[in-house]
């Protein structure tokens, strides 16, 4: 761009201090008006406040990721144990109904006996602690109230073992809700923040992602030597997401988080990976030099282990990144993530 300079202003030297005053004034004004705007030096920090949050969201999304998958687990613990409650109460429901029915014999043959009263009408564990009183019924009725009064033990645990996987469950989705909250939190303010760029400002970082797209589509990913079997499967389903957007939480088929791509490609492989980027950063083998990784292993970034995607070869990472971005293939370099370690499945 062309430097805009005010003309020399001419030298009076026996002007009046009054006269050159004004003279500096106006060509100053004169300056101001035609030399080219300042930047912004706040610009570069709303920027750099975005990128952070996007990076926050990103991370509160791994640990929203867990939570679900930990509801999931509870949710299906819990279900399991609600169904094994209620057919452990039938079938202690119909022991009630066989000593019952030993009961109405007893009684219409001219009494009830002293054990069956007590089963009947008290405290059925109190039955065991009068052994005496077994030799009254017949070796098939004890083994009834045997089987009766043990099943009812494990009926009372099982309730108990429900009551908690359902106290846990509650626990982990208030969790799942604040995460929710705190991931949508932070998208508001990244887009309060962005509403406050120019028009300008904002169009060209939105050309500036368009760039990372495209370049994408152009990247040299060398020619070594690719993971084989299930991990190949794998990274060829997640390089047919490129360009697929990044939605919090999502994995797949048409959006994804980080960990929603690695997860879902795998998938497709007939391999089950852990859903949240921690998990998988411990599933596999580990590798710990990105000179020995192979295109299809996965990649580890950040500290918090809270970042994952594919290597692809020479250098780059296939991922999804951050909110607003895509599916892509990016240089690990440039990622601005930490590189901690990878894994081969």
């Amino acid at each position: 761009m062309a430097s805009h300079r005010r003309p020399k202003q001419p030298n009076h030297g026996y002007t009046s201090v009054l006269t050159a005053t004004a003279a500096v004034t106006v060509a100053l004004s004169a300056q101001s008006a035609s030399a080219d705007p300042l930047p912004d030096p706040n610009k570069k920090g709303v920027q750099a406040q975005i990128d952070r949050l996007y990076e926050e969201a990103t991370q509160a999304t791994e640990k929203y990721n867990g939570a679900k998958e930990a509801a999931g687990t509870l949710k299906k613990e819990a279900d399991s144990l609600q169904d094994s409650v209620a057919r452990k109460q039938e079938a202690l429901n119909e022991l009630r109904r066989q000593l019952g029915s030993v009961a109405t014999a007893q009684y219409r043959s001219g009494g009830l006996d002293p054990s069956l009263q007590l089963l009947l009408s008290a405290d059925p564990d109190a039955y065991l602690d009068r052994a005496s009183g077994l030799d009254r019924l017949s070796a098939r009725q004890s083994e009834t109230l045997q089987r009766f009064l043990s099943q009812q033990r494990g009926l009372q645990q099982q309730r108990g073992e429900a009551a908690k996987k359902l106290g846990s469950l509650q626990d982990t989705r208030e969790e799942l809700g604040e995460k929710k909250a705190e991931i949508q939190g932070k998208l508001a303010q990244a887009q309060r923040l962005m509403n406050t760029l120019t028009a300008e400002e904002r169009a060209e970082r939105a050309a500036e992602e368009q760039r990372a797209n495209r370049n994408s589509e152009r990247v040299d990913l060398g020619n070594e030597a690719s993971a084989s079997g299930r991990t190949a499967s794998a990274f060829d389903a997640a390089k047919s997401r490129v360009g697929m957007p990044y939605v919090w939480g999502a994995a797949g088929p048409g959006s994804f988080d980080c960990s929603g791509l690695t997860s879902w490609a795998f998938r497709q492989a007939g391999v089950s990976l852990p859903r949240t980027s921690q998990a998988q950063a411990n599933f596999g083998t580990r590798i710990n030099s990105l000179s020995a990784l192979k295109p299809g292993d996965l990649i580890i970034m950040r500290t918090d282990l809270s970042h994952v995607g594919f290597y692809a070869g020479n250098g780059q990472i296939l991922h999804s990144p951050k909110p607003g971005a895509q599916v892509r293939y990016e240089s690990i370099a440039r990622s601005g993530m930490p590189f901690m370690w990878g894994v081969r499945i």
